[in-house]
């Protein structure tokens, strides 16, 4: 077995955790647990340590939250720990050149893409919404720039048509982490072998938005259906039905082509859920959120509410994101 080696390991969301375990349960040392500040959550919002800093602090490892590692203190503070490796998971920082360059054998980062498609902050919804039908996990040597280091390691997975951001998450997250221990040991041993990405195939994840969120109707059901997947759980797509602003959690498409009514048209509301004619095709609703209440079943939605049976309602159509 390989000599064991001095790890820093850098992440802040759940994404992180597994990677961090990974790590924990290994041969490794990890000298300490770099994480985001803890920030205000919930309806109080009260300081909230991030899920990596709440695993670090349960396996008694150093934790370390500095605002950016621009400071030249942060800088020397990783210096001071002479580790042989820094591995980035989610961190939600951009290392500096001279952090980068601080670890004897570099900084990897383990990111949920197969780059260079996907390089940016949601590579797992940007690729449900974009119809991608394989996405998966590159560890890369880090380099300045986002997303742009030589890649080292890449491990894929097919893409469920009806799968959430939320399920392929949470897939994505412990799907790397064999590969991870492997890309370490063959720095290690200098037998890792770095493929340069192909500049020409990059395209960009942009952060998700709030303004993204409505649906619109008048898209093909495969356009509402991937919305609904890959805005859950945030920022959850929604539908205007009167008044009220409906978040669209979960959904399937029920018919490809089918034009029976004008796209918005609730064709139909029962214990199966609420059928929906968009520009191209049938939607079946299965999971909702009314204003102020929990998540539902879409029949029992449709229980509280008996018009829907009756024809005639309709969801606003909406507007092109």
């Amino acid at each position: 077995m390989p000599e064991s080696l001095k790890i820093i390991f850098a992440g802040t969301p759940d994404f992180s955790v597994p990677g961090l375990q990974t790590l924990i349960d290994s041969q490794h040392e990890i000298m300490a647990v770099y994480t985001q500040p803890d920030r205000p959550a919930g309806r109080g919002r009260k300081l909230t340590a991030s899920p990596v800093k709440q695993c670090a602090e349960q396996a008694g490892l150093p934790v370390e939250q500095p605002e950016s590692l621009k400071d030249p203190a942060a800088q020397r503070r990783i210096a001071e720990y002479k580790a042989d490796i820094m591995v980035v998971v989610a961190y939600g920082q951009l290392l500096p050149p001279v952090v980068l360059e601080t670890p004897r054998l570099g900084c990897i980062n383990v990111h949920a893409s197969l780059l260079p498609r996907w390089r940016g902050a949601a590579p797992i919804q940007r690729a449900i919404i974009a119809g991608d039908t394989q996405t998966g996990v590159t560890i890369m040597q880090m380099a300045q720039g986002l997303d742009t280091g030589d890649m080292l390691a890449k491990v894929t997975t097919p893409i469920d048509p009806n799968e959430t951001a939320a399920e392929l998450h949470d897939r994505l997250a412990v799907l790397g982490n064999d590969a991870l221990l492997d890309v370490i040991q063959q720095l290690q041993t200098d037998t890792a072998k770095p493929e340069k990405q192909d500049e020409s195939e990059t395209c960009y994840a942009a952060k998700l938005s709030k303004e993204e969120a409505p649906l619109n109707w008048a898209a093909p059901v495969e356009s509402c259906q991937r919305q609904i997947s890959a805005f859950n759980p945030f920022p959850v797509a929604t539908a205007q039905l009167g008044e009220q602003t409906l978040r669209i959690w979960r959904s399937k498409i029920i018919d490809q082509d089918a034009i029976l009514a004008e796209p918005g048209c609730i064709l139909s509301g029962d214990k199966q859920g609420i059928k929906v004619q968009t520009g191209a095709g049938v939607l079946l609703i299965l999971e909702l959120q009314a204003p102020g209440k929990k998540r539902m079943s879409a029949a029992d939605f449709v229980n509280a509410r008996p018009a829907l049976r009756e024809p005639g309602n309709h969801f606003d159509v909406g507007s092109p994101l």
